[in-house]
């Protein structure tokens, strides 16, 4: 699970929602570059929501993502991760071999922490990829869902 389904989590926490902000989708990924097929993402997502079909489920292999943002094949999952727009949205969170949950940010977590949002390298230093982050601060409205955040 990524993005943000864990950054929000992380925010309604920090912010002391006791309610759950409802999300467009819940993020989930995994790593296949030998079949980059978008129809898998669809049977995962189907799967998945035959276990559970009040989430609005969104499963992506993130060795086909690349291509969105006009970036080099990713490596991992983790890659594709630090190269999401913000610091704040680079999250993942899997299971380790002991069952208990592994956080993966790659950018750390002072901004996320902070409710601050800002860039990420890739998308502060290119002028185009910086357009795609503001256009998305603008829409996402994320400070109406939580006012401490700093944008």
């Amino acid at each position: 699970m990524a993005a943000g389904f864990v950054r929000s989590k992380l925010w309604d926490v920090l912010s002391g929602s006791t309610t759950r902000t409802r999300l467009p989708d819940v993020d989930v990924i995994y790593f296949d570059a030998a079949d980059t097929d978008e129809a898998i993402e669809k049977r995962h997502e189907d799967e998945l929501r035959s276990r559970m079909p009040n989430v609005p489920w969104s499963v992506k292999n993130q060795a086909r993502m690349h291509v969105m943002n006009g970036r080099a094949p990713y490596r991992s999952s983790l890659d594709a991760v630090a190269n999401y727009p913000e610091t704040a949205t680079a999250l993942a969170l899997t299971l380790g071999a002991d069952g208990l949950p592994v956080l993966g940010a790659p950018h750390g977590l002072a901004d996320a922490v902070a409710m601050r949002v800002a860039p990420t390298p890739a998308f502060k230093d290119d002028p185009a990829l910086r357009a795609i982050f503001e256009r998305r601060i603008e829409a996402k409205r994320w400070d109406q869902t939580w006012p401490a955040l700093a944008l």
